[in-house]
Protein backbone atom coordinates (compact mmCIF):
# COMPACT_ATOMS: atom_id res chain seq x y z
CA UNK A 1 0.00 0.00 0.00
CA UNK A 2 1.22 3.67 -0.79
CA UNK A 3 2.04 5.61 2.29
CA UNK A 4 -0.81 7.93 0.61
CA UNK A 5 -3.05 5.68 0.43
CA UNK A 6 -2.07 4.07 4.16
CA UNK A 7 -2.14 7.78 5.69
CA UNK A 8 -6.10 7.74 4.21
CA UNK A 9 -7.05 4.67 5.64
CA UNK A 10 -5.78 5.48 9.02
CA UNK A 11 -7.19 8.73 9.08
CA UNK A 12 -10.58 7.60 8.28
CA UNK A 13 -10.13 4.54 11.10
CA UNK A 14 -9.43 6.94 13.63
CA UNK A 15 -12.81 9.48 12.39
CA UNK A 16 -14.67 6.21 12.91
CA UNK A 17 -13.44 5.20 16.12
CA UNK A 18 -13.36 8.81 17.56
CA UNK A 19 -16.95 9.09 16.11
CA UNK A 20 -18.30 5.76 17.67
CA UNK A 21 -16.37 7.08 21.04
CA UNK A 22 -18.08 9.93 20.96
CA UNK A 23 -21.89 8.73 20.03
CA UNK A 24 -20.99 6.15 23.16
CA UNK A 25 -20.69 8.90 25.47
CA UNK A 26 -23.15 11.00 24.35
CA UNK A 27 -25.90 8.78 25.98
CA UNK A 28 -24.86 10.65 28.98
CA UNK A 29 -25.48 13.97 28.64
CA UNK A 30 -24.89 16.89 31.52
CA UNK A 31 -25.52 19.43 29.47
CA UNK A 32 -28.09 20.98 27.23
CA UNK A 33 -28.97 17.70 24.50
CA UNK A 34 -32.32 16.22 22.94
CA UNK A 35 -30.98 13.22 22.88
CA UNK A 36 -29.52 10.28 25.46
CA UNK A 37 -29.76 10.98 29.52
CA UNK A 38 -29.61 14.24 30.78
CA UNK A 39 -28.89 15.55 33.92
CA UNK A 40 -31.83 18.01 35.46
CA UNK A 41 -32.17 19.42 38.99
CA UNK A 42 -35.11 18.66 41.03
CA UNK A 43 -36.24 22.17 42.46
CA UNK A 44 -37.25 19.99 45.89
CA UNK A 45 -33.48 19.86 46.75
CA UNK A 46 -33.22 23.50 46.86
CA UNK A 47 -37.24 23.65 49.00
CA UNK A 48 -35.04 25.96 51.67
CA UNK A 49 -34.45 28.16 49.06
CA UNK A 50 -36.63 30.24 46.90
CA UNK A 51 -37.26 28.96 42.91
CA UNK A 52 -35.15 31.94 42.01
CA UNK A 53 -32.05 31.22 44.26
CA UNK A 54 -33.06 27.21 43.23
CA UNK A 55 -32.24 28.69 39.43
CA UNK A 56 -28.95 30.52 40.81
CA UNK A 57 -27.66 26.91 42.37
CA UNK A 58 -28.59 24.92 39.22
CA UNK A 59 -26.71 27.50 36.88
CA UNK A 60 -23.52 27.05 39.38
CA UNK A 61 -24.18 23.33 38.90
CA UNK A 62 -23.63 23.72 35.22
CA UNK A 63 -27.29 21.82 35.03
CA UNK A 64 -29.17 22.49 32.06
CA UNK A 65 -32.59 21.37 32.96
CA UNK A 66 -34.82 21.69 35.89
CA UNK A 67 -38.06 20.18 37.89
CA UNK A 68 -39.76 22.64 39.58
CA UNK A 69 -41.92 21.06 42.44
CA UNK A 70 -45.30 22.40 42.90
CA UNK A 71 -45.93 25.44 45.48
CA UNK A 72 -41.85 25.98 45.71
CA UNK A 73 -42.03 29.73 46.43
CA UNK A 74 -40.78 31.56 43.26
CA UNK A 75 -38.61 34.55 45.37
CA UNK A 76 -37.28 37.38 43.75
CA UNK A 77 -39.51 40.25 42.01
CA UNK A 78 -42.08 37.80 42.58
CA UNK A 79 -42.18 37.32 46.29
CA UNK A 80 -44.07 34.69 48.38
CA UNK A 81 -46.14 33.51 45.01
CA UNK A 82 -45.78 29.83 44.24
CA UNK A 83 -44.78 27.36 41.49
CA UNK A 84 -47.74 26.25 39.82
CA UNK A 85 -50.92 26.62 37.39
CA UNK A 86 -52.38 29.67 39.23
CA UNK A 87 -49.53 31.44 38.16
CA UNK A 88 -50.81 34.46 35.66
CA UNK A 89 -49.40 34.91 32.14
CA UNK A 90 -46.61 37.49 32.87
CA UNK A 91 -45.14 35.48 35.88
CA UNK A 92 -45.27 32.35 33.72
CA UNK A 93 -43.79 34.14 30.71
CA UNK A 94 -40.74 36.37 32.84
CA UNK A 95 -39.70 33.09 35.09
CA UNK A 96 -39.28 31.02 32.16
CA UNK A 97 -37.07 33.73 30.46
CA UNK A 98 -35.32 33.99 33.72
CA UNK A 99 -34.55 30.40 33.38
CA UNK A 100 -33.56 30.78 29.70
CA UNK A 101 -30.87 33.63 30.37
CA UNK A 102 -29.20 31.05 33.13
CA UNK A 103 -29.23 28.47 29.71
CA UNK A 104 -31.83 26.29 31.70
CA UNK A 105 -35.06 24.76 30.81
CA UNK A 106 -38.18 24.38 33.39
CA UNK A 107 -38.44 20.97 31.80
CA UNK A 108 -41.08 19.35 34.16
CA UNK A 109 -43.19 20.12 37.55
CA UNK A 110 -43.95 17.27 40.54
CA UNK A 111 -45.08 15.70 42.37
CA UNK A 112 -48.24 16.74 41.36
CA UNK A 113 -50.87 15.58 43.52
CA UNK A 114 -54.65 16.17 43.68
CA UNK A 115 -58.14 14.97 44.73
CA UNK A 116 -60.16 17.45 42.51
CA UNK A 117 -60.22 15.82 38.83
CA UNK A 118 -60.60 19.42 37.45
CA UNK A 119 -57.28 20.49 38.62
CA UNK A 120 -55.47 18.32 35.89
CA UNK A 121 -56.81 20.17 32.77
CA UNK A 122 -55.59 23.21 34.21
CA UNK A 123 -51.84 21.69 35.11
CA UNK A 124 -51.51 20.13 31.37
CA UNK A 125 -52.31 23.78 29.96
CA UNK A 126 -50.13 25.02 32.58
CA UNK A 127 -47.36 22.85 31.36
CA UNK A 128 -47.75 23.63 28.05
CA UNK A 129 -47.50 26.96 28.15
CA UNK A 130 -44.52 26.29 30.33
CA UNK A 131 -43.06 24.65 27.48
CA UNK A 132 -42.48 21.41 30.00
CA UNK A 133 -41.62 17.66 28.49
CA UNK A 134 -43.64 15.57 31.47
CA UNK A 135 -45.21 15.73 34.68
CA UNK A 136 -44.48 14.07 37.80
CA UNK A 137 -47.87 13.00 39.64
CA UNK A 138 -49.21 10.03 41.62
CA UNK A 139 -52.79 10.28 40.50
CA UNK A 140 -56.03 9.23 41.95
CA UNK A 141 -56.73 5.95 40.30
CA UNK A 142 -60.81 7.15 38.82
CA UNK A 143 -58.78 9.81 36.93
CA UNK A 144 -56.46 7.56 34.86
CA UNK A 145 -58.70 8.09 31.77
CA UNK A 146 -59.38 12.03 31.69
CA UNK A 147 -55.35 11.88 32.49
CA UNK A 148 -54.50 9.85 29.49
CA UNK A 149 -56.76 11.62 26.95
CA UNK A 150 -55.06 15.00 28.24
CA UNK A 151 -51.42 13.52 27.76
CA UNK A 152 -52.37 12.94 24.24
CA UNK A 153 -54.51 16.35 23.72
CA UNK A 154 -51.37 18.46 25.12
CA UNK A 155 -48.71 15.46 23.95
CA UNK A 156 -47.29 15.86 27.61
CA UNK A 157 -45.65 12.55 29.22
CA UNK A 158 -46.96 11.95 32.48
CA UNK A 159 -44.16 10.49 35.00
CA UNK A 160 -45.77 8.78 37.94
CA UNK A 161 -43.18 9.20 41.01
CA UNK A 162 -42.92 5.89 43.72
CA UNK A 163 -43.74 7.51 47.07
CA UNK A 164 -43.32 5.06 49.84
CA UNK A 165 -46.20 2.67 51.12
CA UNK A 166 -49.43 3.58 51.20
CA UNK A 167 -48.81 5.60 47.83
CA UNK A 168 -50.88 3.16 45.14
CA UNK A 169 -47.68 2.77 42.93
CA UNK A 170 -45.10 1.98 45.35
CA UNK A 171 -44.07 -1.15 44.04
CA UNK A 172 -43.37 -1.24 39.90
CA UNK A 173 -46.09 -3.82 39.99
CA UNK A 174 -48.95 -1.60 41.40
CA UNK A 175 -47.62 1.16 38.75
CA UNK A 176 -47.88 -1.44 35.47
CA UNK A 177 -51.29 -2.42 37.10
CA UNK A 178 -52.15 0.91 36.14
CA UNK A 179 -50.73 2.61 32.72
CA UNK A 180 -49.25 -1.58 31.27
CA UNK A 181 -52.20 -0.89 28.19
CA UNK A 182 -51.88 2.85 28.48
CA UNK A 183 -50.06 5.37 26.07
CA UNK A 184 -46.38 5.27 25.50
CA UNK A 185 -46.67 8.88 26.94
CA UNK A 186 -47.18 7.39 30.44
CA UNK A 187 -44.83 5.85 32.27
CA UNK A 188 -42.33 6.16 35.94
CA UNK A 189 -40.50 8.52 37.58
CA UNK A 190 -38.12 6.17 39.25
CA UNK A 191 -37.50 7.48 42.79
CA UNK A 192 -34.79 4.92 43.01
CA UNK A 193 -34.08 5.69 46.79
CA UNK A 194 -37.83 5.37 48.04
CA UNK A 195 -37.55 1.62 46.48
CA UNK A 196 -34.89 0.49 48.45
CA UNK A 197 -36.14 1.99 51.60
CA UNK A 198 -38.88 0.37 51.21
CA UNK A 199 -36.81 -3.19 50.77
CA UNK A 200 -37.26 -3.86 47.03
CA UNK A 201 -34.33 -3.93 45.11
CA UNK A 202 -34.24 -0.81 43.10
CA UNK A 203 -31.95 -2.23 40.31
CA UNK A 204 -34.56 -4.95 39.70
CA UNK A 205 -37.18 -2.09 40.46
CA UNK A 206 -35.64 -0.61 36.63
CA UNK A 207 -35.60 -3.90 34.88
CA UNK A 208 -39.65 -4.47 35.63
CA UNK A 209 -40.25 -1.14 34.13
CA UNK A 210 -38.64 -1.72 30.83
CA UNK A 211 -39.03 1.12 28.39
CA UNK A 212 -41.75 2.99 30.74
CA UNK A 213 -39.41 5.32 32.56
CA UNK A 214 -39.82 8.57 31.14
CA UNK A 215 -38.06 10.23 34.21
CA UNK A 216 -35.94 9.61 37.49
CA UNK A 217 -35.23 11.17 40.62
CA UNK A 218 -31.75 9.52 40.97
CA UNK A 219 -29.78 9.52 44.34
CA UNK A 220 -27.51 7.27 46.45
CA UNK A 221 -28.63 5.88 49.85
CA UNK A 222 -26.74 5.55 53.12
CA UNK A 223 -26.87 1.51 54.61
CA UNK A 224 -29.25 1.25 57.18
CA UNK A 225 -28.45 2.06 60.48
CA UNK A 226 -29.74 1.42 64.36
CA UNK A 227 -31.82 4.51 65.23
CA UNK A 228 -32.02 6.14 61.61
CA UNK A 229 -35.69 6.56 60.49
CA UNK A 230 -34.93 6.87 56.85
CA UNK A 231 -31.45 5.96 55.05
CA UNK A 232 -30.16 9.64 53.95
CA UNK A 233 -28.88 10.63 50.84
CA UNK A 234 -24.65 10.25 49.89
CA UNK A 235 -22.54 11.05 47.11
CA UNK A 236 -23.36 9.19 44.49
CA UNK A 237 -20.50 6.17 44.63
CA UNK A 238 -20.55 6.15 48.25
CA UNK A 239 -23.77 4.46 49.21
CA UNK A 240 -25.40 1.42 48.31
CA UNK A 241 -27.18 1.78 45.23
CA UNK A 242 -24.96 0.51 42.90
CA UNK A 243 -24.52 4.05 40.48
CA UNK A 244 -23.25 2.47 37.87
CA UNK A 245 -25.42 -0.36 37.57
CA UNK A 246 -27.97 1.57 37.43
CA UNK A 247 -27.32 3.59 34.40
CA UNK A 248 -25.66 0.86 32.54
CA UNK A 249 -29.28 -0.63 33.09
CA UNK A 250 -30.93 2.52 31.86
CA UNK A 251 -28.82 2.77 29.10
CA UNK A 252 -29.52 -0.94 27.88
CA UNK A 253 -33.30 0.20 27.79
CA UNK A 254 -32.56 3.76 25.66
CA UNK A 255 -33.46 5.36 28.30
CA UNK A 256 -33.80 9.34 26.52
CA UNK A 257 -35.05 10.93 29.30
CA UNK A 258 -34.22 13.25 32.46
CA UNK A 259 -32.38 12.25 35.61
CA UNK A 260 -33.24 14.57 38.31
CA UNK A 261 -31.09 15.04 40.73
CA UNK A 262 -32.95 14.67 44.33
CA UNK A 263 -30.28 15.06 46.87
CA UNK A 264 -32.23 15.16 50.31
CA UNK A 265 -29.17 15.98 52.35
CA UNK A 266 -27.25 18.49 53.93
CA UNK A 267 -30.32 20.71 53.22
CA UNK A 268 -28.07 24.39 53.63
CA UNK A 269 -25.15 23.64 51.79
CA UNK A 270 -25.73 20.64 49.28
CA UNK A 271 -24.00 22.38 46.15
CA UNK A 272 -20.21 20.98 47.38
CA UNK A 273 -22.12 17.63 47.38
CA UNK A 274 -24.48 17.63 44.47
CA UNK A 275 -21.08 18.53 42.40
CA UNK A 276 -19.31 15.20 43.14
CA UNK A 277 -22.74 13.12 42.10
CA UNK A 278 -22.32 15.65 38.83
CA UNK A 279 -18.14 14.81 38.77
CA UNK A 280 -18.88 10.92 39.28
CA UNK A 281 -21.87 10.90 36.94
CA UNK A 282 -19.59 12.44 34.23
CA UNK A 283 -16.58 10.04 34.93
CA UNK A 284 -18.85 7.31 34.09
CA UNK A 285 -19.41 9.04 30.56
CA UNK A 286 -15.48 8.33 30.09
Amino acid sequence: MKKSAFYTCLTITIAIFLTASFKSASSFKSESSEEGMRLGMQSYTFHKFSAVEALDKTNELGIKYIEIYPGHKLGGKWGDKTFGFDLDADARRDLKALAASKGIKIIGTGVFTTNNSDDWEKLFAFAKDMEMEFITCEPNVKDWDLIESLAKKYNIKVAVHNHPKPSTYWTPDSLLAQIATRSALIGSCADVGHWRREGLNQLECLKKLDKRIISAHFKDIAPKTDGETEQHDVIWGKGILDVPAMIKELKRQGFNGILSIEYENNWENSVPDIKQCIEFYNNLAK
